[in-house]
């Protein structure tokens, strides 16, 4: 069933664009006239052929788009998230804040680990040739861990997995809790994608991650990439 747009507001007399659109959803569309320059195109980034621009005046977004600032979650599934890190064009930087993860304690290397035994880490499992894939491209990859004092066990566990993420190709550097709150980090994982987009990660209270949210606006990724260098400064190689 088709939506049905109401008109906001135009800027035009009676040839009807350009104008903005509301749907039910609370969404906009826009009509104005169509970007059909292949080399202005070519400047979209991550332009899909389902996709297409238009050229609408800025009087038109002043008079009639929204004036309060709300912020909607823009959330994205695990498959989008795990693709993000084959069409990152440079460099992939990771926060990690929690004391353990779910996830971990389901794996076979973990019970390994507890038991006193030497982990054997599957370098040539899809996940390494992926990373050693676009290591070699020379994108860069690169993670802070925050660690408790003592560790706790999960801390221990990707402690000793540190040895999977440098072979392949990982920088890997640990801060202590401490640390961390002097620099006031946020208590939240997060990627940072080519210095532009932020996946925030989400968990429950039982350590396991139920949703990534993108965020990109350029004000909130600024401060995120503000936290990247402050913990960079201190971090220092992982001894796993």
């Amino acid at each position: 069933m088709a939506r049905h747009l109401r008109k906001v507001g135009t800027n035009s007399g009676n040839n009807g664009c350009p104008t903005l659109y509301t749907t039910p959803a609370g969404a906009y569309v826009v009509q104005g006239d169509r970007v059909t320059d292949p080399a202005e195109l070519a400047q979209l980034d991550n332009l899909t052929a389902d996709e297409g621009a238009v050229v609408v005046p800025r009087e038109l977004l002043a008079n009639f788009g929204p004036k309060e600032p709300a912020h909607v979650p823009q959330w994205i599934g695990f498959d989008e998230f795990d693709g993000m890190f084959t069409t990152l064009k440079h460099s992939a930087w990771r926060l990690e804040t929690r004391r353990r993860y779910a996830w971990d304690e389901q794996q076979d290397t973990y019970r390994q680990f507890t038991a006193g035994e030497l982990v054997e880490w599957d370098l040539d499992d899809p996940w390494c040739r992926e990373r050693r894939e676009q290591a070699a491209l020379g994108k860069r990859f690169e993670r802070v861990r925050v660690v408790d004092e003592p560790a706790t066990p999960g801390q221990l566990y990707l402690a000793d997995n540190a040895r999977r993420n440098r072979a392949v190709g990982e920088d890997i550097r640990t801060l202590t809790r401490a640390q961390a709150d002097a620099l006031r980090l946020p208590a939240e994982d997060f990627w940072l994608f080519d210095s532009r987009v932020v996946a925030l990660l989400h968990f429950d209270e039982g350590d396991e991650m139920t949703g990534v949210e993108l965020i990109t606006n350029p004000v909130d990724v600024l401060r995120y990439c503000q936290f990247r260098e402050a913990a960079w400064h201190l971090a220092v190689p992982s001894g796993g």
